[in-house]
């Protein structure tokens, strides 16, 4: 069925048709069974793709699974900007604004510290710390998109995405429990909640778990840090620009296509000409692109080479939540 479907498109089309379509698979069966089992989708949609690792391969699929992990993942990026508005962030005041630069620069940078003292890349040091500061996955997936080339690059994201959807439904059980052991009240738990858990889906389930106004703090906080997503991929941009030329001998833009997107969106947004219904299509668009680019991801990397990781950037990932949740806790106990 794809292959006479592609046969009837154009060249470049035909060509990108089969991996494209395999991802869309993938992808829907990662989402009905995240439906179902209550399992991050992001999680179902890489371990679906790992599985079909040998399309990556394949002649006819290789070139649209490519195509899919690279340039649908910067659409996907790009949309993320119509989750947020100007006039949320400033709903909250100054204060959970500071808290989310402090703890998305601090945290990030002493992942990249934790990664060169555990002989890993800087690059994974800020993919992992990226995912854990910002939003889980999503960040993950944007900052691979960004970072210069690197042997281990696919690898390390795919780790990365394993690791914090993995940590972020475990967060959503038990991040409230620890804001009811320290007494936080609704609106200070929402704050923790929305500072420490990595995925928006899994701030808003914990959020609203535990009442209403938490819910609503936790929501706006958690896409303060999200929009902080933007300013982090500038400085990966940067950082790759700094590497000098691709592989094509041209230095790479110094603002990449789907952070200009992110910005005019975020923008568009802001200006509430959007209509609920508008902002919740493209945030859905924006998850399936997501959802998508990770399965052709899965289907581009090969069990045994997560494997190989090792133990430590499983320590390096829970010691970056631990230390976020420990920082959160002590800027809310001394400055809210």
């Amino acid at each position: 069925m794809i292959s006479s479907l592609a046969a009837s498109l154009p060249n470049r089309t035909r060509a990108l048709a089969p991996g494209f379509a395999v991802s869309l698979i993938v992808a829907a069966a990662a989402s009905f069974l995240s439906e179902h089992y209550g399992v991050p989708v992001m999680l179902f949609a890489l371990l679906l793709g790992m599985a079909l690792n040998f399309l990556a391969d394949d002649n006819k699929c290789k070139a649209g699974i490519e195509f899919t992990a690279r340039s649908v993942l910067r659409l996907g990026v790009a949309l993320l900007g119509l989750r947020i508005t100007l006039e949320q962030i400033a709903g909250l005041g100054w204060k959970p604004m500071a808290l989310v630069i402090l703890l998305v620069v601090t945290t990030i940078l002493v992942s990249v510290i934790a990664a060169k003292m555990l002989g890993f890349p800087r690059l994974f040091g800020m993919l992992t710390g990226g995912a854990t500061a910002i939003c889980g996955a999503s960040a993950a997936l944007a900052l691979a998109a960004a970072l210069p080339s690197h042997p281990q690059k696919e690898r390390a994201t795919l780790f990365t995405v394993i690791g914090v959807s993995a940590l972020s439904t475990l967060a959503m059980i038990l991040y409230p429990m620890i804001a009811e052991f320290f007494g936080l009240s609704p609106q200070l738990a929402g704050i923790f909640l929305g500072a420490t858990i990595h995925d928006v889906a899994q701030v808003v389930g914990a959020g609203y778990s535990m009442s209403s106004e938490t819910g609503d703090t936790a929501t706006v906080v958690k896409l303060m840090r999200v929009a902080m997503l933007l300013p982090v991929i500038l400085c990966a941009a940067m950082i790759t620009r700094a590497q000098g030329v691709d592989a094509g001998g041209k230095k790479p833009p110094l603002l990449p296509w789907f952070a200009v997107g992110f910005i005019l969106l975020a923008c568009l947004n802001s200006t509430g000409w959007l209509t609920p219904s508008l902002q919740g299509l493209g945030s859905d668009l924006s998850r399936g692109c997501l959802v998508i680019a990770i399965s052709a991801l899965g289907m581009k990397t090969r069990l045994g080479e997560l494997a190989a990781v090792g133990i430590k950037p499983i320590l390096l990932m829970v010691g970056e939540s631990i230390f976020l949740i420990a920082l959160v806790l002590l800027v809310l106990h001394w400055g809210f």
